[in-house]
């Protein structure tokens, strides 16, 4: 009887030695050590293992390739291909040549090249002046976010069928690591040299697009060919106005164009909007509208009964842009839209680097700034540093309630901007700050929220919270 009552007591203390140890482990670390195990006598774990992998492979595929049928708009509506190939491959004009291509900032994927095709450009022997190089590079799959379908797979000196376009053409770029727009794809990361506008322009049939505006303006405010050009050119780098095929409104009330610099589509994880006027929706809504209104992708099904407001969105109420519908089995994108938010969800932010980046001792003073006498936490939250839940405001709760920043909150559903997720951001940003880029560096924007929120910040004071903010 002793010695069961002392084997008894064995049994708890192991049993107290081990909830000791694991007393401040949070239940997901130890779920995740049991994932690690392995072990197959836990068949739902292996298969959430095999399920999120699934998700993130065919995410990934969706991400960088997937056009969505988009090449029925930029190939066969506006012959964007044709600029593309030039009229010696059957297209018009001279042809857009590498160089070109380059110019206008797109990227090129250095692991599609082949070592021969690497060796070759290294030696100067590849002829970057010439758009059958580019036509060729296509066929690798090596244009970051541009698709091309030819007329035969084994030779593209055969031309162009159409071009479609993925998510990867204005969310990723490249690491430079070959040269400068040639490298290993950085996916997420907002492309701040795409010229979206000048690209499009370049397609010899724009009439399609002046008659999709032209179907929601009024009489006296129809556009033509050339008016569409001056408003695509009008962009430049970095940016793209998402909501000019909704409201018809290409330029702002000072004169600019209305466009806004196009967003990161990583560090998502935790953040509910993720657009600069983020009562439009989630992660989700955004893609489903991007694929089938902005990129054109078909046939998909989209809904959203607010652009039915033909006062507020003429444009996508006169077009059905509320009411896109597939038939189940033929959709090209709802079926995708899982996979392709998982995917973003698991982007991390970029991190930058202590030395090269910023300055870490003044990161650490700025620090305690952002979080006391700075107010910044108040609304940039960490880890995810924008607002847990509902994080929109009114342009006048922002300080932003001039005409030029009114504008912009206006052309969405409900008039208001997201707090934006800071983490990883700031740091890399080469086209100014805030949605319109109207703020050249970040002390530009520590001195605008200094003296609208009256922070009394010291000159010192703003400088190390610039560095924090570019640590973050």
């Amino acid at each position: 009887m002793r010695l069961r009552f002392v084997a008894f007591l064995f049994v708890l203390v192991g049993l107290a030695l081990i909830a000791v140890a694991t007393a401040g482990l949070p239940a997901l670390a130890v779920s995740g050590f049991l994932d690690q195990t392995g072990d197959t006598a836990h068949p739902w774990d292996q298969q959430v293992r095999d399920h999120t992998r699934g998700l993130m492979d065919q995410g990934r595929e969706v991400f960088r390739y997937d056009t969505f049928g988009s090449e029925t708009f930029f190939g066969n509506t506006i012959g964007l291909h044709q600029a593309i190939e030039g009229s010696k491959f059957g297209g018009v004009g001279g042809g857009v040549s590498p160089k070109a291509a380059l110019g206008l900032g797109l990227k090129v994927d250095a692991d599609a090249l082949p070592p021969a095709v690497v060796q070759a450009v290294q030696a100067g022997q590849v002829n970057l002046d010439d758009p059958a190089t580019t036509l060729t590079l296509l066929q690798l799959g090596a244009v970051v976010g541009v698709e091309g379908i030819f007329n035969d797979a084994n030779d593209p000196t055969k031309g162009l069928k159409a071009v479609g376009i993925t998510c990867a053409l204005c969310h990723s770029t490249v690491d430079n690591s070959f040269t400068a727009g040639i490298g290993h794809r950085l996916d997420g990361w907002a492309n701040q040299d795409l010229n979206v506008g000048g690209i499009v322009a370049a397609a010899p049939n724009l009439q399609p697009v002046a008659d999709l505006l032209n179907k929601g303006l009024p009489a006296g405010g129809q556009v033509d060919v050339p008016t569409v050009q001056k408003v695509l050119m009008s962009w430049g780098p970095g940016r793209f106005d998402a909501e000019l095929f909704m409201d018809g409104k290409a330029f702002g009330p000072n004169g600019s164009n209305a466009s806004t610099l196009i967003p990161d589509a990583c560090g998502w994880a935790g953040v509910n909007a993720d657009t600069w006027t983020g009562d439009w929706g989630t992660v989700t809504y955004w893609n489903a509208f991007v694929s089938n209104l902005e990129m054109h992708g078909t046939p998909g099904t989209f809904y959203d009964p607010r652009l039915d407001n033909k006062d507020k969105f003429p444009v996508a109420a006169a077009n059905g842009f509320g009411h896109v519908s597939a038939a189940p089995g033929v959709d090209r994108i709802s079926p995708k839209l899982g996979a392709l938010q998982f995917y973003q969800l698991s982007l991390p932010t970029p991190k930058p680097e202590a030395g090269k980046d910023f300055n870490a001792a003044a990161a650490a003073r700025g620090q305690v700034v952002f979080n006391g006498k700075g107010r910044c936490a108040s609304c940039h939250v960490p880890p995810t540093f924008t607002e847990p839940g509902w994080n929109l405001h009114t342009p006048a709760e922002l300080g932003m309630d001039d005409e030029s920043g009114r504008f912009q909150a206006e052309r969405s559903p409900d008039g208001k901007y997201r707090t934006t997720p800071l983490a990883g951001r700031l740091f890399k940003r080469t086209r100014g700050f805030f949605h319109d880029g109207r703020f050249a560096t970040l002390l530009d924007v520590v001195n605008f929220l200094d003296k609208g929120q009256s922070l009394g910040l010291s000159d010192a004071e703003k400088s190390d919270l610039v560095e924090y903010l570019k640590s973050i």
